[in-house]
């Protein structure tokens, strides 16, 4: 799966205060396992819509500035939607005429990926006949469904070795419960830069068969 992803430092959603309270709706799942101890669990996702941008030119802040644009109003809609959870991000995200979108927490990135991308997942009640076309050609829509995955979440931040090491745990636990991985693991955070890194939600997703 070479769609979902994730972002660090100055790349999250805000909405958020230093103690890590967010308005932002999560993208809905089933928990279908546990593993209080390690945080571990096994999810099904509802089926969501993505709208990405590749990370191949100008990397994670040119398509995190691109997907803000689109989210802001690049798009070709009719309807005006409030924004629940503005992001911070560098330079200016002036927004073209069109609908103006809420996110979805988490934002998704998937470093492993041949073509890298960077996701926003849409509120539940889009499909993807009425997620409004990007303006930007750049700008993919699509839907993934049927995405289960074993998920484990760690505080701190998403530097390489903290991800590295919860990464291993996951799929330390994978083996042993007899999982088989079906895609590479996937980056994913809640918070916004202002948060504590203690009490920021991170979390790797691998999904399984």
């Amino acid at each position: 799966m070479k769609l979902l992803l994730s972002v660090t430092g100055a790349l999250f959603l805000t909405g958020c205060s230093v103690f890590g309270q967010s308005n932002v709706d999560i993208a809905p799942y089933q928990v279908l396992k546990a593993d209080s101890s390690l945080q571990i669990e096994v999810r099904q996702y509802a089926p969501m819509v993505l709208v990405s941008a590749e990370m191949t030119d100008g990397g994670r802040n040119s398509a995190f500035r691109k997907l803000f644009r689109y989210i802001s109003g690049e798009n070709q809609g009719a309807t005006e939607i409030s924004m629940t959870a503005p992001v911070f991000m560098d330079g200016n995200s002036s927004a073209g005429k069109g609908t103006e979108i809420a996110m979805t927490a988490p934002v998704l990135m998937n470093n492993q990926a041949s073509t890298p991308l960077m996701s926003f997942v849409m509120p539940k009640d889009f499909t993807l006949q009425t997620t409004p076309k990007p303006t930007d050609p750049t700008v993919t829509v699509r839907e993934l469904k049927n995405y289960k995955v074993a998920t484990i979440q760690f505080s701190g931040t998403l530097s390489e070795s903290n991800v590295a090491t919860h990464r291993q745990i996951l799929q330390d636990w994978l083996k042993t419960q007899g999982y088989v991985a079906i895609s590479p693991p996937v980056e994913a955070g809640y918070n916004g830069p202002m948060t504590l890194p203690p009490l920021r939600r991170n979390e790797i997703l691998i999904e399984i068969q």
